[in-house]
């Protein structure tokens, strides 16, 4: 497991089997039992908190990364991986991120 792979997992509840997308540092999968993951939903609103997917990045058809959303699972809720960001989906994350939690850059 690492940051930025696409999973199907079990959100239980009304969410429930749904892809997500890997938000926790890498070594965090090796020790935590809770993860952080960002949903993956159809529902599109051209808002700067998402990341849009297509078929290139292995999804069925259009959608968006919402990292308005985030949230913390049980790592055993993970079922399978479906694929992974490529580095400029990842820059895109990184903006999406900074954006809904309000976060500034500092160098």
């Amino acid at each position: 497991m690492k940051r930025g792979e696409i999973w199907w997992a079990n959100m239980g509840g009304p969410a429930g089997k749904r892809p997500v997308v890997l938000l926790s540092r890498d070594e965090s999968y090796i020790l935590r039992s809770l993860i952080i993951v960002a949903p993956v939903t159809t529902r599109i609103r051209n808002i700067p908190s998402e990341v849009n997917l297509s078929t290139t990045d292995g999804m069925v058809k259009s959608c968006v990364v919402n990292v308005d959303t985030i949230s913390t699972i049980k790592k055993q809720a993970l079922i399978n991986q479906i694929s992974a960001l490529n580095p400029e989906k990842m820059k895109e994350m990184e903006i999406a991120l900074h954006f809904a939690l309000g976060l500034t850059c500092y160098s």
